[in-house]
């Protein structure tokens, strides 16, 4: 493929893609957090383990911004923090969705 894009072009399709990237690896990230927490009860949904998943995926987004300080090359930025809490709320808002879909399907099947 032979696509031209300008220098600015480019550098806002590479900063949307890392962008999203960081929100889909926090996103699943939540998702696995939140089962973590409810082992017992994978079909239900429990807000307290979902408020969980998303404070424990902010933290250690934190935790994850500050190591990058002492990194070289890199930088911290809150923004990407705010993002990859978004993206494990994003997760949380998915599969609490996908919950109450499922749910309101079996009661119109059971009837």
């Amino acid at each position: 493929m032979h696509i031209h894009l300008t220098p600015r072009t480019f550098e806002t399709i590479h900063f949307l893609i890392r962008k999203l990237a960081h929100g889909s690896e926090y996103l699943i990230f939540g998702l696995l957090l939140y089962h973590s927490f409810e082992p017992r009860h994978p079909e239900g949904w429990n807000a307290r383990s979902a408020f969980g998943a998303v404070l424990v995926a902010g933290l250690y987004s934190l935790t994850d911004e500050y190591h990058q300080s002492f990194v070289p090359g890199r930088t911290a930025s809150l923004v990407d923090c705010g993002i990859d809490t978004a993206g494990a709320l994003f997760g949380m808002v998915l599969l609490y969705g996908g919950r109450r879909l499922h749910a309101s399907n079996s009661k119109r099947v059971n009837r």
